[in-house]
């Protein structure tokens, strides 16, 4: 028995409270991920409507270079201690906070030296990642390094308020103040016609305020000013970088993943085309936000699981995970590769050359979103090596296939690149993950909801296509049919019973 249903007398089971936890945090995330979603879109059309294709494409590179050093030098202390914390006693008397140091000292020590070195060497490394004649490429690469530790001291925090904190808290900073920031100083910047330097440094501004708050976030729970020990032992030394080390490289991967496809289709195919495949992955990796709002809610409480050999219930919490995000992304990808003309001529008539790189991109993120937080379960087991070798085969791959397909089919060939690679690594770290966890991941359950996700989106996208075409009208059409179907089903006494009935359940009660 797996303790998946409710004992006799109404008391929960210890598998009800960990689906009740999960379902809690993952409405604050989903919650998060939402807001996330439209701040990012927001800041994605001041780019691309301010900066223009090459604009925006210098925009992106020099996003992407901050944010793939970042990854580098974080060397997987941040997702360590995501796994590390939650199985740590914390407060005045844990041993938790003495994790921090270990965690942030290498990484940031690491991120000041790439930093130096990437200063000095800006002027001769700007005509790699940019167009011949882009005049603020040096100055833009400059600006790039001289925030990379900046950046790199906001994620580690971050990390470990996520895994001490409510969900709600790092939801705060991550999805609130830092996106909604970022957009309002890049249009003053676009706005006062600075230039895209300016526009840049607003990009990177806000990272210092959420650095700022993460550290006041830690003070309590981690008892920082009641005396808790931050002089690490060699066993945390250990434990930390035992599990970080094969994660550094992996996490990399993972935050490189658009940024990467971006670099080389500046490298490969001009930046005028880097901009569309930029504008392109802001869609597809808005569609993740669903995911990632559910996965930093629940890998505290995986790990936890996980660490105390409670595999049945940590495989209940991903496969109930996963079928919220197929139910909830699916729709949205599809609509994505339907309508894919339409959303990207709201960044310009230029951009609309990418509808046929968008729906190729589409059906890899619908694999990505199919398997869940298959990843996430992977690295909760403390299998970072196991990941690794997912991430690599997945990024060799898309490498391969991009020196390829980039130069005749520019970013077209960018997201089939990208998709083989996205498809790859996410099968591998699926069967992986079965075979850690020893529990089943594909039930009946989850193939019930992508098959209704997929069924009920195409019947209602391809008649508004089909009535209003696959441009704007067609979208607007087919999202007001959308809101229609959505305002009739709260009609039905059956859907109101049931969203009354998850009330208590995302407010932590059992349900009466």
């Amino acid at each position: 028995m797996t303790g998946t249903t409710t004992a006799p007398g109404g008391t929960a089971t210890s598998a009800d409270r960990e689906v009740r936890r999960s379902t809690r945090s993952g409405a604050v995330g989903l919650l998060g991920a939402a807001v996330n979603g439209v701040l990012g879109f927001v800041l994605t059309v001041v780019i691309v409507r301010g900066l223009g294709p090459a604009g925006s494409g210098a925009m992106f590179t020099a996003v992407g270079v901050v944010t793939v050093l970042a990854g580098l030098c974080c060397a997987g202390a941040d997702t360590a201690l995501v796994w590390a914390l939650p199985r740590r006693s914390t407060g005045r008397d844990g041993d938790g906070a003495r994790l921090l140091p270990v965690a942030l000292l290498p990484a940031l020590l690491f991120g000041v030296a790439v930093a130096v070195a990437g200063v000095a060497l800006s002027g001769p490394l700007a005509p790699v990642f940019f167009d011949p004649g882009t005049a603020a490429g040096a100055d833009l690469l400059r600006l790039a390094f001289a925030g990379l530790p900046f950046v790199v001291a906001m994620t580690v925090l971050l990390a470990a308020v996520r895994a001490v904190r409510p969900v709600a808290a790092l939801v705060a900073v991550q999805y609130v103040l830092l996106p909604a920031a970022r957009p309002a100083l890049v249009l003053a910047a676009v706005a006062a016609g600075a230039g895209v330097t300016v526009a840049f440094a607003g990009w990177l501004a806000p990272v210092l305020a959420a650095g700022l708050v993460a550290a006041a976030l830690l003070v309590g729970p981690l008892g920082l000013t009641r005396g808790a020990a931050l002089r690490p032992t060699g066993h945390d030394w250990r434990t930390l970088w035992g599990f970080a080390l094969p994660r550094a490289a992996s996490a990399a991967i993972d935050a490189s993943s658009m940024w990467l496809t971006v670099l080389l289709t500046a490298a490969l195919a001009g930046q005028a085309e880097a901009g569309v495949i930029g504008a392109v992955g802001r869609y597809a990796l808005a569609g993740l936000l669903v995911m990632q709002g559910l996965r930093v809610a629940v890998a505290p409480q995986l790990s936890r699981l996980l660490g105390a050999g409670r595999t049945a219930e940590a495989a209940l919490v991903y496969r109930r995970i996963t079928s919220v995000i197929i139910a909830l992304s699916w729709p949205g990808y599809l609509l994505l590769a339907i309508f894919a003309p339409g959303f990207l001529r709201l960044f310009g008539a230029e951009f609309t050359a990418g509808a046929a790189a968008m729906a190729v991109l589409a059906a890899g993120m619908m694999v990505n979103s199919g398997t869940g937080i298959v990843q996430t379960l992977l690295l909760m087991s403390g299998s970072s090596g196991r990941h690794l070798v997912a991430a690599a085969t997945g990024l060799a791959l898309n490498v391969g296939l991009a020196l390829l397909l980039i130069p005749a089919h520019g970013a077209l060939g960018a997201a089939a690149a990208w998709t083989a690679g996205i498809v790859t690594e996410n099968v591998l770290a699926a069967v992986a993950a079965r075979r850690v966890v020893g529990e089943p991941l594909l039930t009946r359950n989850v193939l019930r909801a992508a098959v209704a996700a997929t069924a009920a989106t195409v019947a209602v996208a391809g008649a508004g296509a089909a009535a209003g075409g696959r441009g704007v009208a067609g979208l607007i059409l087919t999202l007001g049919v959308v809101v229609l179907l959505a305002g009739a089903a709260l009609l039905h006494p059956g859907v109101r019973r049931r969203a009354r009935a998850a009330v208590p359940t995302l407010l932590g009660r059992a349900p009466r």
